[in-house]
């Protein structure tokens, strides 16, 4: 009998539509970082269309959507007017001082004129680094990490924030809009393809983010395997601790990728990784195990865009609708 395929699945805009949950998460973040600066009244709710978002994350080089919040507020800063300089560390006291003496009328006006204000304020400035955002960026949510900590309690909400950290929630306080996320391929279709090959996934979520819609949708019964962010930090502290270097493992690091034949145990004829994001096929393109990077296109508000994209990075097929998956392997 010939070897069943194996068959890996990014998770986030290919099993899982986060356009209403880490995508929404992103926007609502970078609002709510704002929140007592003067001007902040004036500030369009939302603050950009999540295409344009779309667009900054499929310039590649971000890990995670902690990563992709981030980079939107270095550059929202650039129109921003500071009145008074910051200590050399944030906590949350600090930078609630530091925000009330922001003025964001600028880019209140900028934002409300600009049909892409991200892609535009990238054009000007490029990845600039704002200190202050640098500063808001560091370290992890209870080790005074302001933007994760926004971020983590919009995303979770305040039981599974408070479950997760231990903390009490300080900046949301309304359902977690990792309850919106919803499947965008149909369970069937994976019981169909997990009988003959060998399915499994690489996603930049932290584990207990993983499991959250694996368990949801009770899908991990069709997976041999999940790798998540989770296994790639432990593998940078592994290597940081026997030779003092930091490296990152995160896509388009092909780490993920090249660790899962050895969880699987099993040979396999061909491999395939599908992802949305050109990071994925640069990472299935750079593994030494040889995986073919298929490009998905189905849950993009911008299909062409992504499919040149996907392609430039080495995508070897284009799927914008599921149902051709059993015919493709």
């Amino acid at each position: 009998m010939k070897p069943p395929k194996l068959i890996v699945f990014d998770m986030d805009g290919v099993l899982i539509d986060v356009s209403g949950s880490y995508r929404e998460t992103v926007r609502k973040t970078a609002r709510c970082f704002f929140a007592g600066a003067k001007g902040f009244d004036s500030l369009p709710d939302p603050l950009f269309p999540l295409t344009d978002l779309a667009s900054l994350k499929q310039t590649g080089g971000l890990n995670n959507d902690w990563d992709l919040t981030a980079l939107t507020l270095h550059l929202l800063f650039a129109p921003v007017k500071t009145h008074a300089a910051s200590s050399s560390a944030e906590d949350v006291s600090t930078y609630e001082e530091t925000i009330r003496n922001c003025d964001v009328s600028d880019l209140a006006l900028f934002l409300n004129t600009s049909a892409r204000p991200l892609t535009e304020l990238l054009e000007r400035h490029g990845r600039r680094n704002e200190s202050f955002v640098a500063r808001c960026y560091r370290d992890d949510v209870d080790t005074g990490n302001v933007i994760k900590q926004i971020f983590q309690e919009i995303y979770l909400g305040p039981s599974l924030f408070r479950k997760h950290y231990g903390q009490e929630p300080r900046f949301w306080t309304e359902e977690g809009l990792i309850h919106r996320e919803t499947l965008l391929i149909d369970p069937a279709l994976l019981a169909d393809l997990a009988r003959d090959h060998i399915l499994a996934i690489a996603t930049g979520r932290p584990q207990a983010e993983a499991d959250f819609p694996l368990d949801r949708f009770d899908l991990m019964k069709y997976f041999q395997a999940v790798i998540t962010l989770d296994d790639s930090i432990m593998e940078e502290d592994r290597i940081f601790r026997e030779s003092g270097t930091r490296v990152s493992l995160k896509k388009p690091d092909p780490y993920m990728l090249d660790r899962i034949p050895g969880l699987i145990g099993r040979p396999f004829n061909s491999c395939y990784y599908l992802g949305d994001m050109p990071d994925d096929m640069q990472a299935a393109r750079a593994s030494k195990t040889g995986y073919r990077g298929v490009g998905v296109t189905v849950s993009s508000a911008e299909p062409e865009v992504l499919r040149r994209d996907l392609l430039q990075a080495g995508a070897t097929h284009i799927i914008d609708d599921y149902a051709v998956l059993p015919g493709l392997f």
